[in-house]
């Protein structure tokens, strides 16, 4: 055992310890600063960092004996720090946190990227935390919280130095409060500007957006590709066909309204716009939208491109690109294989529905029973299929 006296959080302490106890274990079982949070403690997940002499360490495999006369700062200790006041409004505006574990050891790391990088990029500030690990947020707000306090502590330069713009349709949302450029309206210009818009999206989905998830799916249906066509164009036929969308308002290419969803342990309400792109020429469309689920405050912005090829005089393919940003508590689920199995077999369903609302020997209320999808069923299935999928691959 030995003797060790620090500074910690402004305040001198001292203590004993043995040489093997680490840092992390001294700040929280000798002097209770439990917001140093242990996670891996292998110097890994960086839950445990904090600061010493202003750089930020592990203090799971740093020896507490190795800091004598050092000044060491954890969570409890920013009371007077300008920058680490900006990244705690920053985290809560962007919902850069969630389960808070990881938040601790990401804020000092947060703080030094500020300090030590002002001109870092977004790839720059990704190579950064790589060391700060979190299972909750998908890292998308923690990024953009940072990037918002570099922002704003950069020098007025210009145009050059104004705060980078977010994606059209990732862009701020409350509710039905969605601006024409976040849903990414078509300038109007020239009589061409709708399909030159819906080019430079298809160029813009060519290389995917940074951060936003992308699932592929499809159908077929027994019509004709004029026919399917004009009936894509109807969005109340086309929301009916679409469990839990409920319309509240249709002006020509622009809806509002909110779509419930539920898959397993995951409920919201989204509450949004959306603006419908349509080319022709090439039957192909873009629905850009954004919404917000009161309930878990999370938000959600996404593109949905669809392209029809007609397979025969009679028979059309349906191809269905989604693209899509999800903030807040609910990003953990975003990505998940099975939330994407789910989706594609969402869009496969909606494909059937859509095949029933468009035959003409079947009456309103028959074409009306295929909409009222069971998400439960659904999830099951899925899950189920899976499961087949695991223990199948030994068949043989």
């Amino acid at each position: 055992m030995q003797t060790i006296a620090f500074t910690v959080n402004g305040r001198q302490v001292s203590g004993a310890c043995t040489d093997r106890t680490h840092l992390g274990d001294f700040l929280r079982d000798t002097h209770r600063l439990t917001g140093t949070h242990l996670g891996c403690e292998h110097g890994v997940c960086g839950a445990c960092t904090v600061l010493v002499d202003d750089k930020p360490v592990r203090s799971c495999i740093t020896f507490a004996a190795g800091c004598q006369g050092a000044d060491i700062v954890t969570v409890e200790g920013y009371e007077d720090d300008a920058v680490m006041a900006d990244l705690r409004v920053a985290f809560n505006r962007h919902h850069a946190l969630q389960c808070g574990f990881c938040t601790p050891g990401m804020l000092a790391t947060a703080r030094d990227i500020v300090l030590r990088l002002p001109d870092a990029d977004e790839a720059t500030i990704r190579h950064e935390l790589s060391g700060n690990l979190c299972r909750c947020t998908g890292y998308m707000g923690i990024v953009a919280a940072i990037r918002s306090v570099l922002d704003a502590r950069r020098p007025a330069q210009g145009a050059s130095s104004s705060p980078t713009p977010a994606p059209a349709s990732a862009k701020a949302f409350t509710g039905f409060a969605v601006s024409d450029e976040a849903l990414g309206a078509a300038p109007r210009q020239a009589a061409t500007a709708a399909t030159a818009a819906t080019a430079a999206n298809e160029a813009g989905r060519a290389a995917d957006r940074k951060g936003w998830s992308r699932i592929e799916g499809g159908f077929t249906v027994p019509y004709a590709a004029d026919a399917v066509w004009a009936f894509m164009a109807d969005l109340p036929a086309v929301a009916g066909c679409l469990p839990g969308a409920v319309l509240t308002e249709v002006e020509g290419e622009k809806v509002k309204g909110h779509i419930a969803i539920k898959f397993g342990p995951m409920s919201a309400r989204f509450e949004g716009a959306a603006r419908l792109q349509r080319d022709d020429a090439r039957k192909r469309g873009v629905l850009r939208g954004a919404g917000q689920d009161s309930l878990s405050n999370s938000k959600a912005a996404g593109d949905i491109a669809y392209q029809l090829t007609a397979r025969s005089a009679s028979e059309t393919e349906v191809a269905v690109d989604l693209q899509y940003s999800l903030q807040g508590p609910l990003a953990q689920f975003s990505r998940s294989g099975l939330v994407r199995d789910f989706v594609r077999r969402m869009i496969a369903d909606f494909g059937k529905s859509v095949a029933r609302r468009m035959d003409p020997t079947l009456s309103e209320s028959e074409r009306m029973k295929t909409v009222r999808l069971n998400p439960v069923a659904l999830f099951f299935g899925v899950l189920w299929e899976r499961v087949k999928g695991l223990f199948g691959k030994g068949e043989r």
